[in-house]
């Protein structure tokens, strides 16, 4: 059940990552590429989420690869809105933030799907 609802997190970041990319946003920073940290934390979370759950370096490099290719297809496809655009930069935070969030992924940070399936255990079987 645990495994079930992380996994419905992490698609509901995906989609919010998705829907965020494409939408014209009325935000305005005083640190100039201020949006740059928005798209680092948002990629190294999504990384940093799905790495709870597939632990080995394989299924990592994997996830790392798909949100990369995300990233780069979230860039290409705001150049078809009339409101967005695509940037280098905003990939390259794309990116780096995916590292990053490799980089912080158990065992380097605790197992947080790990320690609240230990603490919420499901139905006896």
């Amino acid at each position: 059940m645990m495994r079930k609802l992380w996994l419905g997190g992490g698609w509901l970041i995906v989609a919010a990552i998705v829907y965020f990319s494409l939408v014209k946003l009325a935000v305005d920073s005083d640190i100039q590429g201020g949006d740059k940290l928005g798209h680092l934390l948002a990629y190294g979370g999504l990384m940093l989420w799905w790495s709870q759950l597939y632990l080995s370096r394989i299924a990592r490099l994997q996830l790392a690869l798909a949100f990369i290719a995300l990233g780069g297809a979230m860039e290409l496809a705001q150049g078809l809105t009339p409101d967005r655009y695509p940037e280098w930069l905003d990939l390259a935070a794309n990116t780096a933030g995916v590292l990053l969030g490799w980089l912080a992924a158990p065992p380097r940070l605790p197992n947080f799907y790990q320690r609240l399936t230990a603490a919420f255990p499901g139905r006896p079987r």
